[in-house]
């Protein structure tokens, strides 16, 4: 099938990409002619695992192009998918500026019927404005689709090509028909695609994140528990998630979740709810959970140290808000790193990916080093942030050579209270009895 992507962001980028992987003939559209000619030159704006090798492949083999002209992508395509960015506003709802200006382009431009994808996460009835928006346009009777993403950065790839499921929100068998032509190669596994309506499908979205958001939340409050009553969340967690009704997955206490997606949809659905005279107390509760997991480390540090940093280096070890991206969307790096420079703290700092996007927004306010034993180079405490590979095995000797004191706060529980005593390390995390 022709296909249109309009928006190459994170969203647009990979499904555009994966789309053309199945044997789709696929146009990526962006109206920033810069991002445009990088991505005809190979270069990718995004870390992403895996795919510069796929865009290289599918540019190679011309099933993949990009484009500045949305008009002349629009009028070449049977299908076009809406995948542009819906920034939150000041009170939470989602931005639907560029969704209604790419309908409206599509509306404009199209010379015959074409299926129109929303792929953007967007609030429940934006379909129906965009079909409100295209007969205003056009005589022509567009299909509308909601196409909700389930991306995971870091595993984006694998998760478009090997779905739990397809949701799709729509109206009528014919057009029901040409998205299971669309999707053909991802169902041969017998994951499903789920055909519902329009607001149902916008709605799955939502609540998919917002309950994840939740589950994080939850095991983030009861690991304070469990720091009080000298209980540990680990083993804790591993109890309760081996009931099946239950599980594991999303289950990890830490320092709060961030990125593009559970902040803004979380707040989203409280604007949604609000809008219709609803108080979510469930959803409010997970978003200052949150707010407070992403404070309590640096917390954790100045009970230990005291209110006055002043000529106290910390070493941080990841700044993306996880592992696998250089997104520092709504990171906790960001909130545990201004909290230790206003109480006098010198930083130095180490991501594998996202040290680019970290100098953009911390600028000089922090020392970046090139790898994770130079940033440990004289500090007097370790904080891991961030839970990259390379971070889970460190060496235990080099920590205490380079630092002026062995002193680790932990805010992913990588590693072993026992051990880090053993090596002599003052040990501190979350929700476990440290070696402290």
């Amino acid at each position: 099938m022709k296909i249109a992507i309009i928006g190459t962001g994170y969203v647009g980028l990979v499904a555009g990409t994966c789309l053309a992987d199945l044997g789709h003939r696929v146009i990526c559209v962006d109206n920033v002619q810069r991002k445009i000619e990088l991505l005809k030159d190979g270069r990718i704006p995004i870390y992403e695992p895996g795919l510069e090798h796929l865009v290289r492949r599918n540019v190679k083999e011309a099933r993949l192009s990009f484009s500045s002209d949305g008009a002349s992508a629009v009028r070449a395509s049977e299908v076009v998918y809406i995948a542009v960015g819906t920034p939150p506003g000041a009170d939470g709802s989602a931005d639907l500026g560029g969704v209604m200006t790419v309908a409206r382009m599509i509306g404009q431009s199209a010379e015959k019927q074409t299926v129109i994808v929303i792929k953007s996460t967007v609030p429940v009835g934006t379909a129906d404005k965009v079909r409100v928006l295209l007969r205003e346009l056009t005589d022509l009777e567009h299909p509308v689709v909601s196409n909700p993403e389930f991306l995971k950065e870091g595993t984006a790839i694998d998760d478009f090509m090997r779905p739990d499921r397809i949701i799709i929100g729509c109206e009528g068998d014919g057009i029901r028909k040409v998205i299971s032509r669309l999707y053909k190669p991802l169902i041969r596994t017998g994951k499903p695609i789920l055909f519902m309506d329009n607001k149902s499908a916008e709605m799955s979205k939502y609540t998919a994140n917002a309950l994840l958001a939740t589950r994080i939340s939850f095991i983030n409050e009861l690991a304070q528990l469990c720091d009080l009553v000298g209980a540990d969340v680990d083993a804790v967690r591993r109890g309760a998630g081996s009931d099946s009704r239950i599980g594991l997955r999303f289950f990890f206490p830490g320092v709060g979740y961030g990125g593009s997606c559970f902040p803004k949809d979380v707040r989203a659905l409280q604007h949604t709810a609000m809008e219709h005279g609803l108080h979510l107390r469930i959803i409010d509760a997970v978003e200052l959970v949150n707010m407070n997991q992403k404070r309590l480390l640096a917390k954790k540090i100045i009970a230990h140290q005291g209110p006055d940093l002043s000529g106290k280096r910390a070493a941080i070890w990841g700044l993306s808000f996880k592992p696998g991206t250089d997104d520092m969307r709504e990171a906790p790096s960001l909130v545990i790193i201004e909290m230790l420079l206003e109480a006098g703290a010198s930083i130095s700092a180490y991501d594998p990916e996202a040290m680019t996007e970290a100098k953009r927004l911390l600028g000089d306010s922090v020392e970046f080093m090139n790898n994770s034993i130079e940033a440990l180079r004289d500090a007097d405490f370790l904080v891991v942030v961030t839970e990259w590979p390379e971070f889970r095995n460190p060496n235990l000797a080099k920590i205490k050579k380079y630092m002026n004191q062995p002193l680790v706060f932990d805010g992913r529980n990588l590693y072993d209270p026992e051990e880090m005593e053993a090596a002599g390390i003052e040990y501190h995390c979350i929700g476990r009895p440290g070696a402290g």
